[in-house]
């Protein structure tokens, strides 16, 4: 006989958990069903911040912010293509979703102070930020069983707090050496991966069930409605039954080559998810005759190349690299081609820009090209300058070295130098605006926040260096088409009932990125939503 239950949830990141806590709290049975062997997905390797507007804590910061301030401001990034009835449900659910986890999950949030969002100067946008959230350490020991089963960051340590580093925080506190070694001691743990512990431990107090190694291939589909899944487990394929619906929180698929060639709208060479997010979900909906949504959008960001055994992925993301003093990136031409302090989903567009000459990507391949004085102060790719210059960097004593170890005019690239020097100089960029936005303020030099300096700097101590970079993706965006209740639509606009989809498996924001948590909060909005409608509708 088959397993039976109210509610199938396929995937484990923040999306699916939050959908699947809301769903057993409101009195459903839970099968949470992961295709790894461990929990939490993509959200596990995050920092962890959540990106929710009109929150209840946003008084404790003295900040003011509204549902209409927020919905201009995600119509605003949405280029025309993002749904009202999505955005408005994101915004007033947020709030909702926070104060439901507080008070039923033991999930407790603290704002972050002063992160701006990622547009600021948009209608609606907040250059003093106060959006994004944070959670404290969580001691696993709570987890009993699943206390190392859940996933681990390869980019990010998960002894601290995203608030505690340089990433989160306006001047970063990072705790002494005697504090990480109580936490470790006490097995206290942050980032993505202690989010996804206090949601697991939520949904195992409130009886959810969970199994790990156990993909879902089909959805069971029995008069227009879909009443269950078959998955393989470790104990061979089987049927599982899901009165009430199915909740697809399986992640992008940017791990999967042909759906990225088939729907994204350029190149997408390196993602820094799991390599597990291969669109399992996307297919399934498709086959069960989803309308789609979204499908050229990815969470965009600049990523290196690194040598084979620097980390896990031999990749690492470039978020504060290239924003920094003393520093800027250049095409293959030597020139430079947008503003570096840019957030990094809005870099990929300038990846994406066609020369139409010669019929390539004008601005791939790319590097981040610094001096000493940057090397000294900055380290790169967030690992200290021990005195030696990093395999992953490429060193000339001069420019026009440097340039010919690129394969790049030394004659343009001295020249860009130059004229960038000359706008540091002047105290302005008036090329790309960079150091305009309050966003381009907050990164840069930690210590510098909120000024010009925190991201110009003159590019003139020798000897010089590039860091090459490539265009990848924290996941894909796009996915079937939901409504407000996150249910998944069909290509003739009627909801496919018993089937809901959330997170990056279907992201509601269009191709913006709202601020810093703009991933997670929106997923685990809508995961909380989605959990509600699967067992409270009628």
């Amino acid at each position: 006989m088959a397993d039976e239950y109210d509610v199938v949830v396929l995937g484990s990141g923040a999306a699916g958990l939050t959908a699947a806590f809301t769903a057993a709290r409101e009195g459903g049975t839970v099968l949470v069903v992961e295709k790894n062997d461990r929990i939490g997905g993509t959200s596990a390797w995050s920092g962890g911040h959540l990106w929710v507007p009109d929150h209840p804590h946003l008084a404790a910061i003295g900040v003011e912010d509204s549902a209409e301030e927020a919905i201009a401001y995600l119509t605003a990034l949405g280029r025309g293509v993002v749904e009202e009835p999505l955005v408005r449900a994101l915004v007033e659910a947020g709030p909702r979703m926070i104060a439901y986890l507080e008070r039923h999950g033991s999930v407790e949030f603290f704002p972050v102070p002063g992160l701006p969002d990622y547009h600021p100067e948009l209608p609606g946008g907040k250059p003093g930020g106060g959006r994004t959230l944070g959670t404290d350490l969580f001691c696993f020991d709570a987890l009993g069983d699943w206390q190392d089963r859940v996933e681990q960051s390869p980019y990010y340590p998960y002894d601290l707090r995203m608030d505690e580093t340089p990433l989160g925080r306006a001047v970063p506190q990072p705790p002494t050496e005697e504090e990480r070694a109580r936490r470790a001691a006490a097995n206290e743990r942050g980032m993505g991966h202690g989010l996804v512990g206090l949601l697991l431990a939520a949904c195992l107090r409130e009886g959810v069930r969970l199994e790990t190694a156990t993909p879902a291939r089909e959805l069971v589909i029995s008069g227009g409605r879909v009443t269950g899944v078959v998955v393989d487990g470790p104990g061979g394929g089987r049927a599982v039954t899901a009165r009430r619906g199915v909740v697809l929180a399986t992640g992008g698929f940017e791990w999967n080559p042909e759906l990225c060639a088939t729907f994204l709208r350029g190149r997408m060479q390196m993602p820094v998810s799991i390599p597990t997010n291969t669109g399992d979900g996307l297919v399934m909906a498709m086959r069960a005759g989803a309308a789609l949504q979204n499908m050229r959008e990815a969470w965009w960001i600049p990523v290196a190349p690194l040598p084979s055994g620097v980390n896990a992925m031999d990749r690492d993301m470039i978020n504060g690299d290239r924003t920094r003093p003393r520093s800027i990136m250049v095409n293959r031409a030597g020139r430079r081609f947008t503003n570096e302090a840019a957030n990094y989903n809005a870099i990929g567009g300038a990846f994406h820009q066609e020369d139409v000459n010669s019929f390539d990507y004008a601005n791939l391949p790319a590097w981040v090209v610094f001096d000493h004085g940057y090397l000294t102060r900055y380290g790169s790719t967030n690992r200290p300058y021990d005195g030696q210059t990093p395999p992953w960097l490429t060193e000339g004593a001069t420019l026009a070295e440097l340039a010919g170890r690129l394969g790049i005019p030394a004659g343009a690239l001295e020249a860009t130098v130059a004229r960038w020097n000359g706008h540091v100089a002047a105290g302005a960029d008036p090329d790309f605006g960079r150091g305009e936005s309050a966003h381009d303020r907050w990164w840069g030099d930690p210590y510098r926040k909120g000024t010009v300096e925190a991201t110009l700097g003159p590019i003139d101590e020798p000897p010089f260096y590039a860091l090459e970079l490539t265009v990848g993706a924290l996941g894909t965006k796009g996915g079937p088409k939901v409504d407000a209740h996150a249910r998944v639509i069909d290509l003739d606009g009627r909801p496919i009932e018993g089937l809901y989809a959330v997170g990056n498996a279907s992201s509601p924001t269009g191709p913006g990125y709202g601020g810093p948590g703009g991933t997670l909060g929106p997923g685990m909005t809508f995961g909380w939503i989605a959990g509600r409608h699967v067992v409270t509708a009628r």
